[in-house]
């Protein structure tokens, strides 16, 4: 092997270790990838179920990528992905099936600012007076560069918000860029969010909605890049230990101690619980990384798949009045998969930041259909809950740092950064690590 070229081991294939790899292939080392499961994408991938006796993917969840995500947008054309043709891009929409909410004007393209201030003076349903507490309160947010201090709260940073607004755009936006609810949620992160993508670059604050499955949108592609470039992917294999052999090298190993290989550096792409087991199977002092890891907090995300026959939304994404009380309405969001290369009658509901149990959840999903959006006939396909689909983003959080020890790194969505646990997250924490190898 050349000199300066090093055998790296990522452990994960989910969205930050597969542009881990890709970066530290692109610097010239030897990458092997590990991954648990059959299929690449960590929280971001597809599942495969029956549908009319026919394979269908889905996903463990919905994600949106918007237009501020460079990082991952550059990442997938890097890789072979036809970006414009895999998302379906539209303006800023946060409207519900009534046709109220905020829908950013589509043409011409100006400002992003001034997008911004045309959206809001033209939200549907919205009261002057609650158009007027949003100006003055973004002014604000603008007028103070987009920082507050480091213990306030959503809920508290948007106080002089009218109710209205509150619960059709501040409260939809804070669970679906944090996934955590506005009075536990930071302020700090939500004000960049917002800073980011509304009051940024023309476009920044586009949706854009996968129209392939989250697997083929990235990770596929990135293995096959991989491969192409002489790197190894083992799927289906766990790692479940590392240890350092010396100042320089690490011993992986597997189940019944299998051994997977030695290796000059690590990258832990894995989910925070996983790295920390094999950060404490290393038996290192590594007792700051662990206790900032294991100090974090979860939020759930439950997707419920409907058939619903002859059935198509207004637009590809509506917003839902959750309601946590009784009735119970769950779900925030409902997508339109017929409208987004699915098969037509497919949707899927959104609960984040949700505690139920799937049984619970799909019988009031299976309620709000009736009630929100007139559905009767509908079939449950399957719900999909991940318990600890992120961390809870709340105020004065310290998340751990991305250098364990030396040789021993670790990237992912929840690892010290300047974005809540989204996908631009997690590549920019892969792409990141890897220049430190």
């Amino acid at each position: 092997m050349k000199t300066g070229i090093k055998k790296i081991a990522v452990v994960g294939a989910g969205w930050a270790g597969c542009a881990a790899a890709v970066e530290a292939t692109r610097s010239g080392h030897h990458v092997t990838l590990f991954e648990a499961s059959r299929t690449p994408g960590g929280r971001a991938r597809r599942v495969d179920i029956v549908h009319d006796d026919q394979a269908l993917a889905i996903d463990n969840g919905q994600h949106i990528l918007i237009g501020a995500y460079q990082d991952t947008l550059k990442l997938m054309a890097d890789v072979g992905v036809d970006v414009s043709a895999s998302l379906h891009r539209m303006p800023l929409t946060l409207q519900f099936p009534d046709g109220s909410g905020l829908k950013l004007p589509e043409l011409p393209r100006l400002p992003a600012a001034l997008n911004a201030l045309i959206g809001i003076l033209q939200a549907s349903g919205w009261s002057w007076a609650d158009k007027r507490s949003l100006l003055k309160t973004a002014t604000h947010w603008q007028l103070r560069k987009f920082a507050c201090p480091p213990h306030q709260s959503v809920a508290d940073l948007c106080s002089s918000v009218s109710p209205h607004v509150m619960t059709t755009l501040i409260e939809p936006l804070c669970v679906s860029a944090l996934n955590t609810p506005t009075n536990r949620a930071s302020g700090q992160v939500f004000l960049r969010v917002l800073r980011d993508s509304l009051f940024a670059a023309s476009g920044s604050s586009d949706l854009l909605l996968p129209r392939v499955d989250l697997s083929a949108l990235l990770p596929d592609a990135a293995l096959a890049w991989l491969i192409a470039q002489g790197g190894e992917i083992r799927l289906g294999t766990r790692v479940q230990s590392i240890t350092p052999n010396d100042a320089k090298s690490w011993q992986l190993g597997g189940t019944e101690n299998l051994a997977l290989g030695i290796f000059d550096r690590v990258v832990l792409a894995c989910p925070p619980a996983d790295a920390a087991r094999l950060v404490q199977s290393s038996r290192l002092p590594c007792y700051s990384w662990l206790a900032l890891t294991q100090a974090l907090q979860y939020e759930a995300i439950a997707t419920v798949y409907v058939h619903a026959p002859g059935y198509r939304l207004d637009l590809p994404m509506l917003a839902l009045a959750a309601n946590p009380v009784t009735p119970v309405y769950p779900a925030q969001f409902v997508f339109d998969r017929g409208q987004l290369g699915g098969p037509a009658g497919l949707l899927a509901f959104v609960v984040s930041a949700g505690q139920q149990g799937s049984v619970e959840l799909t019988e009031q999903v299976t309620a709000q259909a009736k009630d929100q959006l007139g559905i009767n006939d509908l079939r449950i396909l399957q719900t999909v809950v991940e318990k600890r689909a992120t961390f809870a983003c709340t105020p004065g959080l310290q998340r751990p740092p991305q250098t364990i020890a030396p040789g021993l790194l670790a990237c992912g969505d929840y690892v010290d950064g300047p974005y809540p646990a989204t996908l631009e997250g997690a590549v920019r924490s892969g792409l990141y690590v890897a220049n430190f190898l």
